[in-house]
């Protein structure tokens, strides 16, 4: 039998028990996605998820054909490649950066990390929702506040609601509304943060906007951690790789909760040729940009009121319950997103191929005539 230090059977309990939190709340949600997810029919327009209709670039696919026959092989040195390849890129100390199975998990194990029943998650409504379910599963208190009247987060709000907060939660492009919060507010909230708080800042949809990052704050601060992920610009959402930046011992705090590491062997490749493609963020971008904007003009020019959105997704006014409208847009073989409690008639769209998005039109119009 091996031995075992004190030491070594406490993080095995640790990680254990984190691991028992994080099953009781990934379990119940899973499930309910599943519910929701039921199989779409042939030729169905899905434009539900945020999920980014181009799929991986063609150099992350090659990358993943080539690396299939040492799939038997774990990834920890090709780990290592995209942390580094990234880490170069941005002028950042490799120590600060870790790859993730995508970006949720690193969220939900900061919110395990810093929050409990004493110290609340603050996040703005509407929002996304993956934080206040961890937080929910950690016995923490949600607080949610109201966007302002540009959609930013209103860092002043959250902060006087926020007095015994442990996690300020940022998603910069927010999602679902997909507008910008700027830098200065995220700094008075950091100016202004109780202490031992942290600021998570989400950074999914980054890509498709016109905008400074704050990975530049972790290299001062150990109080900030910064989410990125390969599911959007990337269009890898099924193959799940992310990365968290943060100080080392911030770092540590997160990832300790959730035990082992590892890699998709064909997620990490797959990750590091996307960032050496130089062509691929702006070409996609331009892509994005170009179909969202006819799309929200459309909607102008037939009367609808929408959120103008920097991201891969809008939110419109469908002036009714929006679950109504879902279920009429279904019947059509478009399926769009789901419905925050905050806005009961609105009703996020993720922007799809110009051929999706022209079907898109075609329902949407039958239905909000119907």
């Amino acid at each position: 039998m091996p031995r075992f230090s004190r030491r070594s059977f406490l993080h095995l309990s640790a990680a254990a028990s984190a691991a028992a939190t994080f099953r009781l709340w990934t379990e119940p949600m899973l499930a309910a996605a599943a519910r929701r997810h039921d199989p779409h029919p042939a030729g169905s327009v899905v434009i539900d998820s945020n999920e980014n209709p181009l799929g991986p670039s063609q150099s992350a696919r090659n990358a993943m054909t080539q690396i299939l026959p040492h799939g038997g092989r774990y990834s920890n040195n090709l780990s290592d490649e995209l942390v580094n390849t990234f880490s170069q890129m941005e002028g950042l100390d490799p120590a600060y950066v870790t790859a993730t199975v995508g970006s949720t998990p690193p969220l939900a194990l900061s919110v395990l990390a810093f929050t409990s029943p004493q110290k609340s998650y603050v996040t703005a409504d509407p929002g996304f929702e993956l934080g206040m379910m961890a937080s929910a599963a950690n016995g923490a208190r949600v607080v949610k506040i109201p966007l302002t009247k540009t959609y930013a987060h209103d860092v002043k709000a959250m902060l006087a609601a926020g007095s015994g907060a442990g996690v300020f939660y940022i998603c910069n492009p927010n999602n679902p509304t997909g507008t910008l919060t700027p830098r200065a507010d995220i700094e008075y909230l950091l100016g202004n943060k109780p202490k031992d708080s942290i600021v998570v800042v989400d950074e999914a949809y980054i890509h498709f906007a016109e905008m400074p990052s704050e990975l530049d704050l972790v290299k001062t601060r150990n109080d900030v951690i910064v989410l990125r992920t390969f599911s959007k610009v990337y269009g890898m959402a099924g193959i799940r790789c992310g990365l968290i930046i943060a100080n080392p011992d911030l770092k540590e705090k997160v990832l300790q909760r959730g035990g082992f590491n590892f890699n998709p062997i064909t997620a990490v490749v797959a990750a590091t040729a996307s960032l050496k493609d130089p062509n691929l963020v702006p070409e996609r971008r331009r892509i994005n940009a170009t179909i969202r904007q006819q799309t929200l003009e459309w909607l102008a020019q037939n009367g609808f009121t929408y959120i103008p959105s920097q991201s891969n997704c809008f939110m419109v006014d469908v002036r009714r319950p929006g679950q109504e409208v879902r279920d009429a847009m279904a019947k059509e073989n478009v399926f769009v997103g789901r419905i925050w409690p905050i806005m009961p008639t609105w009703v996020r769209v993720t922007v799809g191929t110009q051929d999706e998005m022209a079907k898109f039109q075609t329902a949407f119009q039958k239905v909000m005539r119907s």
